[in-house]
């Protein structure tokens, strides 16, 4: 006759108790158990949102895909560093707005670094007036909203300057309106394909051989820069400023700048720069006050101690927030749309609104900020190992 502890083995019992108790005791089991639950809670809310999603866009006629963006777009776009028309695709126009929001980018982080180290070194300033007027800058902008002051300088731009027909004219060939602000253009005359064609490969080169064979950089340089004047003189090249001009009814000729672009401009500018301005003071302020000490004992005057000495120390220091700090002026550029800047984000919005393809237009907008990310922590990675202290 069996015994009891058979039949309940036969009927799972001490089996399945068993299995629990495993389960309560094996730490390694027990996270497995769940990450696969936490998995299939993830895939399940994945599933259940793109089941709903297609049975609301079936449900209003909208077919999903990307194949909209063949079409053409036929909607204008104010300012571009890229050329457009309104005749142009759907994609083309995606492709002018990353242009401009990675032309504000740029110039917003070169600028930005450079205010910001002027306000680093006013707050570090042991002129009670000039570090606290650096003090007040960074406490001012830090805490008011980016869109606020985006709106303030759009209306300082639109409201606060004259009209087109009294426009100001501080110095010789750049007038300020309310349409904005209009600068010389350099123009190159003649022929200038193979210049720019030498003088691309020449940056390219140059670029290679920094990275592969830094010992030949000097040199790179130096044939890159004769083949440029090379081509330039014997394709008799020359240069000449498009000044802009008042006409009858507007201004012709050189750059314009708008409103909405300079209202951007500052905003992020400012903005920016008050928060680069404290990672480069914290950079600066870690590095140990004996290099102060010695370096003026070794008679250098201040501006050569934190050029040779502290800033690239404190760069080691100041490289893994400003990395952070670039990301967040790129993705800070879609705060544009308030004051009507064409960048990626208004672009997007615009599509969709004459497509309704939203879920396209979103994933196309996710897409380039990550892409942009990704790419912004992989070069500061790389510029931050380059400068790392090397230990044996």
């Amino acid at each position: 006759m069996r015994g009891h502890t058979e039949f309940q083995e036969e009927r799972g019992g001490p089996r399945a108790g068993g299995v629990l108790i495993r389960l309560a005791h094996d730490t390694r089991l027990r996270l497995a158990v769940l990450q696969v639950l936490m998995l299939a809670v993830v895939l399940g809310g994945v599933w259940w949102l793109a089941h709903n999603t297609i049975a609301n866009l079936s449900a209003r006629g909208i077919t999903g895909g990307f194949g909209f963006l063949g079409r053409t777009a036929r909607f204008p776009i104010a300012e571009s560093v890229l050329a457009y028309r309104p005749t142009d695709s759907f994609g083309w126009a995606f492709l002018v707005g990353l242009g401009n929001t990675l032309f504000l980018t740029v110039i917003v982080v070169a600028a930005s670094t450079i205010l910001g180290l002027g306000v680093a070194l006013a707050r570090r300033s042991a002129h009670p007036l000039l570090a606290g007027a650096g003090t007040a800058f960074v406490e001012a902008l830090r805490n008011t909203p980016l869109v606020v002051q985006l709106l303030f300088w759009y209306a300082a731009a639109t409201l606060g300057l004259p009209n087109i027909h009294a426009a100001l004219t501080p110095v010789v060939g750049v007038i300020l309106a309310d349409r904005g602000l209009y600068l010389p253009r350099p123009v190159i005359v003649g022929d200038a394909g193979p210049f720019l064609a030498t003088l691309v490969t020449g940056a390219v080169a140059t670029g290679l051989a920094a990275w592969l064979a830094r010992r030949h950089v000097r040199w790179t340089v130096l044939v890159a820069a004769l083949a440029v004047a090379a081509v330039w003189l014997h394709g008799g090249l020359s240069w000449s400023l498009d000044r802009p001009a008042m006409g009858r009814f507007n201004v012709t000729g050189g750059i314009s700048l708008s409103p909405e672009f300079m209202a951007v401009f500052i905003g992020l500018l400012l903005y920016s720069a008050a928060f680069s301005g404290e990672i480069i003071r914290g950079g600066i302020d870690a590095v140990d006050r004996g290099q102060w000490e010695a370096a003026r004992a070794l008679g250098l005057d201040e501006g050569t101690v934190l050029r040779r000495i502290i800033i690239p120390q404190a760069l080691r220091v100041i490289i893994p927030p400003m990395t952070t700090q670039v990301i967040n002026i790129a993705k800070n550029t879609t705060l544009a749309l308030a004051v009507g800047y064409p960048d990626i984000a208004l672009v997007t919005a615009t599509t969709i609104n004459q497509t309704g393809q939203a879920v396209e237009g979103i994933v196309i907008l996710m897409l380039v900020f990550l892409s942009l990310s990704v790419a912004a922590s992989v070069l500061m990675g790389w510029y931050n190992r380059r400068i790392a202290l090397v230990t044996r």
